[in-house]
This record gives C-alpha cells, structure tokens and sequence, in this order.
C-alpha cells in the first residue's frame, strides 16, 4: 500500500510539475515582411537567428517567425499569430497605416507589441508598448559630416531613394551635415533604393558631370549599381561613394580599405533582433522597456567594422 501510494505521489507530483511548466510557456509572435530586397532579407536573416538564440535560452519560449509579401497579408498573418496564443508580437509592417487596425486587436487583447522601423502616419502609441527604428535623420547627417570633414570643397552628386518621408528625413540630415562647407550638390534624383535605378541614375550624371568627387546614396544596395557605372565607365575622377544601411558587401569593403567605399553608415536590419531581445527581456525580466528606442547611425569604418559584419547573413 505503502509502495502503491508513494507512485502515486510520485506520478502526481509529476503531473502538477508538468502542468506548471505548460503555464510557464511562453509564445513571441514575429510578423515582417518577405525578402523583397537586401535590407528585408537582412531582417528575415536576424529574426531567425534572434528567434533560436532566444529559445536555446529560455527552453519554455517559442518564436513563431511569419513572412508575408504585402500589408493584406501581413493582417492575415498577425490574425493567425493572435490564435497561437501570442505573449508578446514584434512587427515590422511592411506598411504600417494598413496595418492598424490589426495591431490594435492585438494590443488590446493585453499582448505585449514591439513595433520596429515603419510608425503609422499617426504616430499612435496606443498601438505599441515600445517603438525601436534606426535613425534616418542622422543617417544623412552622419554621411554629410563625413564628406565635409574628409573632401570639404568636394563636388557631390545624391541619389535618393523614394519620394516618402523617411527619404526626406535622411535627405535634410545630409544638408545639414555639410552646412558650413563648401560641398556643393551638382544634383539630386530618385534611385528607389534600387541597385539598376541607381546605375542608370549614375550613368546619368556621368554623362551630364565631367567631374564628380564624391557620390552619396542613401542605401548600399544603390551603391551597388553606382559602383558599376563608375567602373564601366571608367571614371577615375570619383574619389569615392558613401552610402548606408550596413550590408555585408560594404561592411566588407570598408573591412578590406577599399578606397571607393572607405565608410559606410549604420541603419541596421538586425534592428529586429534588438526588438525580439527586449520583449524577451520584458517578459521574463519584468524589466522596464517600454518606450522608444532609436538606433544610433553608426559610421562604419575600417577600424570597428569587424562589429557589425555578418557574412552568413543574404544582406
């Protein structure tokens, strides 16, 4: 008897332990879009690194990380996570204003929601607990300071990336970092943050500018394209290019001294990750992270470069 009722005990203090545990678990939502460019398959390549760092930590946690191609689908996705029974969602919206009002039913279920990049038009708060972006203002200014303290009377031509806020935000940034100089803009056009858009871009002011000193575009993938119309054009009067975002490709450059792509400026897709580490942080910790936090437009150069180079990462 005494046997029978110690197995009992033993089976039930198993059961009892196995059903604490169960409440234990924990599930973080991941919703961002599909790899439509180098930046976001930088952001898909982080958060499924970030995702199994976090579980090997924390063995009761699941990181459920969801692609979708556009704003519809993203909805539909966020919708499907909720019935997962979501701890926590972190977003990057593909378009935030669209993706409101699915957020919202989110957040008010009492889910915790780390919204990373992309803001609605709004600014409204009420639909996150913390807001984490790279600094898009200082990513010019950051740029433009270069310029101005490495080439002063330089001759630059811009390539901007897509007429939307965020573009303006790093364009009156890099206006701003040369202020004060004698850096003179020869021209300023779209690239789309597009690397064709930016070799026909080049090619343009190729044609139309004798000599250039220095080129700034707002993203490394555009930086692609602008190197090879350089090269095929085989202009030799181009001191170099400085670009943004933090790709491996320049990361490497700049690691390598080469002399086209001597810095490049931070805007970084592992952003994601630092979202998922905080929410993390906020649901096992129960450490203050709720706010805004706004990543520093790091220059990236020769000497600390190695810190922000991933070379398994597809960006």
């Amino acid at each position: 008897m005494r046997k029978t009722l110690f197995s009992l005990a033993v089976v039930t203090a198993a059961l009892l332990a196995g059903i604490a545990h169960s409440a234990d678990k924990k599930t973080i939502g991941v919703s961002i879009p599909a790899a439509d460019h180098g930046w976001t398959s930088g952001v898909v390549f982080h958060a499924e690194r970030v995702a199994k760092l976090l579980m090997a930590e924390h063995p009761d946690l699941t990181v459920i990380v969801k692609t979708s191609p556009d704003a519809a689908s993203q909805a539909n996705a966020v919708q499907d996570l909720a019935t997962q029974g979501m701890d926590a969602l972190v977003i990057l919206p593909s378009d935030p204003d669209p993706l409101v009002n699915a957020i919202k039913e989110v957040k008010d279920k009492g889910t915790f929601v780390a919204l990373v990049d992309r803001a609605p038009s709004t600014n409204d708060d009420s639909v996150r607990d913390i807001y984490i972006a790279g600094n898009n203002p200082a990513l010019g200014e950051v740029a433009g300071k270069y310029i101005k303290e490495t080439t002063p009377d330089a001759q630059v031509v811009v390539i901007r990336g897509l007429p939307i806020p965020i573009d303006q935000q790093r364009q009156d940034g890099f206006d701003k970092g040369i202020a004060g100089s004698n850096v003179k803009v020869l021209d300023r056009q779209f690239g789309n943050w597009n690397r064709d858009d930016a070799f026909k871009v080049m090619q343009d002011y190729l044609t139309k500018y004798p000599k250039i000193d220095v080129v700034w575009c707002q993203d490394d993938d555009m930086a692609v394209g602008v190197l090879q119309a350089i090269e095929q054009a085989k202009r030799t009067d181009i001191k170099y290019v400085v670009a943004g975002a933090g790709s491996k490709d320049m990361v490497k450059k700049v690691m390598d001294g080469d002399k086209m792509i001597p810095v490049d400026v931070l805007y970084p897709p592992a952003m994601v990750g630092t979202a998922m580490e905080l929410t993390a942080a906020s649901l096992y910790d129960q450490v203050p992270v709720r706010g805004t936090y706004i990543l520093d437009a790091t220059l990236v150069t020769k000497d600390n470069a190695k810190d922000f180079y991933f070379p398994d990462s597809p960006f």
